[in-house]
């Protein structure tokens, strides 16, 4: 007689976060910035990405901060974005965010950009922000179904 009443035995939950690693395909990659694989390397995503897209983790290896970008060649920790976790993504200066629950779709050099009805959704907004700072900012937001971009609704 068997000892045990289940094939699969655990973990319970997956590991949390999930990454991968990949080279910087150039200097320009800051945590928070959402990043694709293009030829076996990290770049930032842009206003026309499609497909799968990670976020940036911070070099925590190297001892960097938030504000610290890669060096052109250093592997980037890219986490998936995963629905059920918060990430803090950068969004553009002059972005404002009105409203919890707004809609967010990758723009220019690896941001996040308000999405239109037309736009592709990479997330969903968890704060009010209206960036007037003049430089990026990091925003929390809750990913949409595993880091696949869906149609606005």
């Amino acid at each position: 007689m068997a000892r045990f009443n289940k094939i699969f035995a655990g973990p319970v939950t997956q590991v949390t976060p999930q990454v991968r690693e990949a080279p910087a395909a150039d200097g320009n990659i800051k945590p928070g910035n959402l990043i694709v694989l293009s030829s076996g390397e990290f770049t930032r995503a842009g206003a026309t990405t499609v497909g799968k897209v990670w976020i940036a983790q911070d070099n925590y290896l190297a001892l960097k901060g938030v504000e610290d970008a890669y060096a052109a060649d250093d592997v980037v920790i890219g986490m998936e974005l995963l629905d059920s976790q918060f990430f803090n993504g950068r969004v553009a200066t002059g972005v404002n965010i009105a409203a919890v629950g707004t809609a967010l779709t990758p723009g220019a050099n690896g941001t996040l950009a308000i999405a239109s009805t037309s736009d592709l959704v990479i997330g969903y907004s968890e704060e009010i922000y209206n960036n007037n700072t003049g430089s990026e900012q990091l925003v929390r937001f809750r990913a949409a179904t595993n880091g696949q971009l869906t149609a606005a609704s």
